[in-house]
């Protein structure tokens, strides 16, 4: 079981879920009220824009399963319960951000690194991948 943070976008979409991320970035693409983001993974991307000192680009966060399902994404996607997300950090390589991200999660954890951005999720296990 994972702990979340549930939100409402059109009244807490504005607010900041913790520094430097609002609540709206991390919601599903469909349009879907309801927003579900873990307190850990705040505390990591926090953590990796604080080290890098640079904005984090949120490009998919909370997923429904039917956005998921339209998206391509995995069957059990971690999207779909609010552990993940997958990141652009301005003017940093998806390597470099993948390998901080190992530092602060280095026995659990998933870390995809993919051409253009990282997916960072704080499942309980560790799982590591590289993608196109």
């Amino acid at each position: 079981m994972y702990i979340t943070n549930t939100y409402s976008l059109a009244a807490e979409g504005h607010r900041e879920a913790v520094e430097y991320f609002r609540v709206r970035e991390f919601a599903c693409k469909s349009g879907e009220d309801l927003v579900r983001i873990s307190p850990v993974l705040l505390d990591i991307l926090h953590s990796i824009r604080h080290h890098f000192n640079a904005p984090v680009t949120i490009t998919s966060g909370y997923r429904t399963p039917e956005h998921n399902k339209k998206v391509g994404g995995a069957k059990k996607s971690t999207h779909m319960v609010g552990i993940a997300a997958d990141i652009v950090v301005k003017g940093v390589s998806p390597g470099k951000v993948a390998q901080y991200a190992e530092l602060l999660m280095p026995d659990y954890g998933g870390i995809g690194e993919y051409r253009t951005f990282v997916h960072i999720d704080v499942r309980h296990e560790k799982a590591r991948w590289k993608g196109n």
